[in-house]
C-alpha cells in the first residue's frame, strides 16, 4: 500500500467553538510528510458548536467540496448565493478568480460535522461557481463530483472523480484505480484492506490509504458497515 495515514496521527485544532483533524498540512500545522495526496490538498474534519462559525473568507482557485455528517451548514457568499446545506447533500464551490464566503452551524442547540475537501483546479483564472445537490447512492460506488457531471453527479475542474463507498456488514468490494492514483478516507465503520502486493490494514473512521498505478484494493467489512470516500485522482 503505496500511502496510509491512521486517524491518530491528524493534525488537531480545538478554539473551543471548533474542533478540526486535518489529514494533510493546513494552517497552523504543518508536515512536510503530510502535505496532499496527487491534487487532494486538504481533507479537514470539522466539528462546529452551535450558532458558530467561518466568518466571511477569500477563496482562490481551489476546487472546494463540503461534505455533510451530522447537521447542516448555513452558507452565504459573494456570488449571491445562500443555502442551507444539511447532511446529505454535496457542495462544491470552484473559487476560480476569487469568491468570499461564510459557513455557520445552522443549530442552536446541536454541533455541526462536515467535511471540508480542497482540491487544486485543472484550469486556473476561471469565473467562480457554486452548486449543490443530494446524490442518492446508487451503486455500492456512486459517483459524487465528476470531471463531466456524469451519473448525475456534481462538476469540478480537475481530471478527478469522488465517490461515495457504501458497504453493508460482511461484504466485499474491489475498488480499482482508474487513473493515476487514489485515495480513500473513511468516513464511519471499519473494514479490512489488502493489496495484490500483500500490504493489509485495518481502517477505521478518520484513516486515509493511498494507492498508486492500476492497483485494486480488496475492500472486506465484517460485523460494521463502511462509508467512505474514494478519490480516482490524476498524476500531480
Amino acid at each position: 500500500m503505496h500511502y496510509f495515514r491512521p486517524a491518530r496521527e491528524r493534525g488537531t485544532v480545538d478554539l473551543g467553538w471548533l474542533k478540526s483533524q486535518h489529514s494533510f498540512s493546513f494552517a497552523n500545522y504543518y508536515d512536510p510528510k503530510h502535505m496532499g495526496y496527487s491534487v487532494l490538498r486538504v481533507i479537514n474534519q470539522d466539528s462546529v458548536a452551535p450558532s458558530k462559525g467561518f466568518d466571511t473568507h477569500q477563496h482562490k482557485d481551489m476546487e472546494i467540496i463540503s461534505y455533510v455528517t451530522h447537521g447542516a451548514v448555513e452558507h452565504k457568499d459573494s456570488m449571491g448565493n445562500r443555502y442551507q446545506v444539511p447532511a446529505g447533500d454535496i457542495q462544491v464551490m470552484s473559487a476560480g478568480t476569487g469568491l468570499s464566503h461564510s459557513e455557520f452551524n445552522c443549530s442552536d442547540v446541536d454541533d455541526l460535522e462536515f467535511l471540508q475537501i480542497w482540491i487544486k483546479p485543472q484550469q486556473t483564472g476561471l469565473a467562480p461557481a457554486y452548486q449543490q445537490a443530494r446524490i442518492s447512492q446508487g451503486e455500492l460506488l456512486t459517483p459524487l463530483v465528476t470531471p463531466d457531471g456524469r451519473d448525475g453527479s456534481l462538476i469540478m475542474n480537475q481530471d478527478a472523480a469522488l465517490y461515495r463507498l457504501a458497504l453493508k456488514p460482511n461484504s466485499q468490494f474491489e475498488l480499482e484505480v482508474m487513473k493515476a492514483c487514489g485515495y480513500l478516507h473513511v468516513v464511519s465503520g471499519a473494514a479490512n484492506l489488502q493489496q495484490a502486493s500483500g500490504s493489509a490494514y485495518t481502517v477505521r473512521p478518520g484513516d486515509g490509504v493511498g494507492v498508486s498505478g492500476e492497483e485494486a484494493l480488496s475492500i472486506k467489512t465484517e460485523s460494521y458497515a463502511l462509508e467512505a470516500l474514494w478519490f480516482d485522482l490524476p498524476s500531480a
